[in-house]
């Protein structure tokens, strides 16, 4: 198949730039650090340690063009059946802002804002009861995003309920979590978009007995009838629909366990940051577009200089979790190598996210980003003003973020050859100018739209995950042999023998 000429001026500019060196490329541009950077409201994204130059990026911003993504953008805030394998619309954005004109998108948005009220009357309700515990049952995208906008945002919290977080089959959290908690005392909120996932499921129906009555039962999900049947009042069932993903969910009633820890106005805030960077994604040209901008330094590490992974870094503790809600966002997103015809992509799709929260990290794995034999373009996200009074703590922790950018992009020589940096390693900064709801929902905003631009660009689809589905029909197929039915029907002769083993090597 004909590689389209961007994808082949994008092979060009990388073979000409190969060898080039970040600290030439700051140095030969003035400005650079000033102009390749993009300010959305409190977020700001410095991108002049990616090892392009202008007129690669003007290429980049080409390659954008060609592939339509102002047009793809509109088209998902319209709520056009983006999700091309289930023939769906991809509303999550028409959750938090009223960008789109079409029906789908404004009848979206309505339901959203009903949602919400009925989530706001519910939580309301929680706070005058004698509940102190919440317990919130899910997992991936009913886990994940809730978690960590929680963990977040603790300290915009009224601290009213203690909230808990149950995610996989896994029962020893389950049972450790059950012996600090009062039945009398504890709320569950059961988030499932099918009301059919088995983790999920297990750990509800654990639950449910321990409480031994129904009123402190809720569930979000897009089978109300399932979690009726199961004994969820219909009064205390809020909803999910089919036009938002699980991982894209946070903003929807899946974020009830966000209202119960940061109220129901902290709710809106996180909202409105999201909103603020749907309307710059949408209005602003590739060429300053901070999702853009964020979109094509990947693809240029990816496909033009060939780097496998992508490590993100936050420099705050209290966004420790980003990395792991990234993951899914990023890996289930773009894990994709044909496109929704069939056809293959020609070139490689999405690298492996990993990372964790500095300065711990650096006492860890930073070895290997500074010296080992593989780059990892990473991105470093600060934080510029802290919620707390420890000024130099923070100074410290900013001294960190900057000295490890400077010494990845510029390294350091030394004539003991285990003692040199060799640098030239890219990276990224994200700043907020302070932690609250609406810089988070900016930024957690500006990282769906990096995705959906990358997904355009590879032409695959960002919103189905069939690669999960597989796994779970064979753990399925192989329950009945762990229930004592034998492993006659077991037809992989390994999975025999680790049964086996399993059994107690009989």
């Amino acid at each position: 198949m004909r590689i389209a000429p961007s994808w082949q001026s994008l092979s060009a500019h990388a073979a000409r730039l190969c060898e080039s060196r970040l600290a030439e490329l700051v140095a030969a541009d003035g400005a650079r650090a000033r102009d390749f950077s993009v300010r959305v409201g409190a977020l700001y994204g410095n991108f002049s340690r990616q090892r392009f130059d202008r007129d690669a990026h003007a290429a980049l911003v080409a390659m954008a063009n060609e592939a339509g993504v102002p047009a793809a953008l509109q088209a998902l805030f319209e709520g056009d059946p983006v999700n091309r394998s289930e023939h769906r619309a991809a509303l999550h954005t028409a959750l938090r802002s009223d960008l789109g004109r079409s029906e789908a998108a404004r009848s979206a948005h309505a339901q959203a804002r009903a949602a919400r009220e009925r989530m706001a009357a519910l939580a309301a309700a929680l706070e005058s009861s004698d509940i102190t515990d919440v317990v919130n049952v899910g997992i991936g995208g009913s886990d994940l995003g809730p978690r960590l906008a929680a963990d977040a945002l603790g300290d915009f919290g009224s601290g009213r309920f203690r909230l808990h977080f149950l995610n996989n089959a896994d029962a020893h959290p389950l049972q450790r979590l059950l012996r600090e908690l009062d039945p009398a005392r504890t709320a569950v909120v059961l988030v499932s978009k099918s009301f059919g996932t088995q983790e999920t499921l297990l750990n509800g129906t654990a639950l449910k007995q321990w409480l031994r009555r129904d009123d402190a039962l809720y569930a979000v999900t897009a089978a109300p009838s399932k979690a009726e049947a199961f004994g969820v009042a219909s009064e205390r069932v809020l909803p999910m629909w089919d036009w938002v993903g699980g991982r894209y969910s946070l903003w929807s009633a899946v974020g009830f366990a966000v209202v119960l820890a940061i109220g129901m106005s902290r709710f809106e805030e996180l909202l409105a940051g999201a909103a603020e960077m749907d309307a710059h994604v949408l209005s602003a040209a590739p060429e300053s577009n901070l999702a853009c901008w964020h979109a094509l330094s990947l693809v240029w590490n990816r496909n033009g200089l060939g780097f496998d992974t992508h490590a993100v870094m936050p420099y705050d503790e209290r966004l420790a979790l980003l990395p792991a809600y990234l993951q899914q966002l990023v890996m289930e997103s773009l894990g994709k190598s044909v496109r929704p015809d069939g056809t293959e992509v020609e070139v490689a799709t999405v690298p492996v996210l990993w990372g964790g929260t500095g300065t711990s990290s650096q006492h860890s794995f930073f070895q290997a980003l500074h010296q080992g034999t593989d780059s990892v373009p990473t991105d470093f996200v600060g934080v510029a003003r802290p919620a707390h009074g420890f000024e130099g703590s923070h100074r410290a922790q900013l001294a960190n973020l900057l000295a490890q950018m400077e010494a990845l992009a510029n390294g350091a020589d030394s004539d003991d050859a285990q003692k040199r940096y060799p640098g030239n390693r890219p990276s990224t900064l994200l700043l907020l100018d302070e932690l609250t709801p609406h810089s988070l929902g900016a930024l957690l905003a500006l990282y769906e739209h990096s995705v959906f631009v990358l997904a355009t660009l590879w032409g695959i689809n960002a919103f189905d995950q069939w690669g999960v589905e597989l796994g779970k029909r064979v753990a399925d197929k192989l329950l009945p042999a762990l229930n004592g039915d034998g492993s006659q029907g077991v037809a992989d002769p390994v999975t025999r023998e680790l049964l086996a083993q399993i059994r107690g090597g009989s």
